[in-house]
């Protein structure tokens, strides 16, 4: 498997402050990967790199043929369309019903509305939301809007999904399912990045865990 993406010498700062200092990491296509590490660590900073919300400080940091350091936002814009992104406060658009909300990124795509509708129905049944088509994310407990999100994160079929914190506070039943939505995407060959405090106990399927300490990155085996 090819490199999707390349670190080196990977600084990264927060107001001013460094939160990464000179990491060096790499990760490849087709990888489950979970970055893990303390709150506070860095985990949502090295996620909003990925995406492109956070420039590096030095050092160099590369999506494919994208380099995050210098990217114009044409190019962004481009590789965010490559990318499918679970944010820990979900950010569905309240005025949208949730099918709206899923088709989104089809829309922007230029995917015509019958057609959208018609997927999102087919990814909102996956997520077991059908019958939620017609709500809007306020009348969802958090585990159905995180399941609708990552609907919208994956009906576009990605190169990549990043997820922060995309457990954290759900139920043990919406957990599970959560996760097994990660799974199969990446048996479709997506890969997944996810920034997580810990790794579920029984996790059936091979991955890799990068661990944030003092602003360094390291692999555990």
């Amino acid at each position: 498997m090819g490199k999707l993406v390349v670190a080196n010498n990977l600084t990264l700062t927060y107001e001013n402050n460094p939160v990464i200092k000179s990491s060096n990491f790499t990760i490849n296509s087709g990888d489950f990967v979970f970055l893990t590490g303390v709150s506070g660590s860095g985990k949502t900073t090295i996620i909003k790199s990925l995406y492109g919300e956070l420039k590096p400080h030095s050092g160099n940091l590369r999506i494919g043929e994208f380099n995050l350091f210098n990217i114009s936002k044409s190019k962004l814009s481009t590789l965010r369309k490559h990318l499918g992104i679970v944010f820990q406060d979900f950010k569905l658009i309240p005025e949208w019903n949730i099918l709206k909300n899923v088709m989104l990124p089809l829309l922007i795509a230029g995917v015509n509305k019958n057609e959208a509708e018609q997927r999102a129905m087919e990814y909102l049944s996956r997520v077991k939301l059908s019958h939620k088509a017609d709500k809007f994310p306020a009348e969802l407990s958090g585990g159905e809007q995180q399941r609708a999100a990552i609907a919208r994160a994956t009906i576009h079929n990605p190169v990549m999904i990043l997820a922060d914190e995309p457990i954290s506070g759900l139920d043990e039943y919406s957990a599970s399912l959560v996760m097994d939505l990660f799974i199969k995407a990446n048996q479709k060959g997506i890969t997944i990045v996810i920034a997580s405090h810990s790794i579920p106990t029984e996790f059936s399927i091979n991955f890799r865990q990068l661990h944030i300490e003092k602003g360094k990155i390291y692999e555990l085996a």
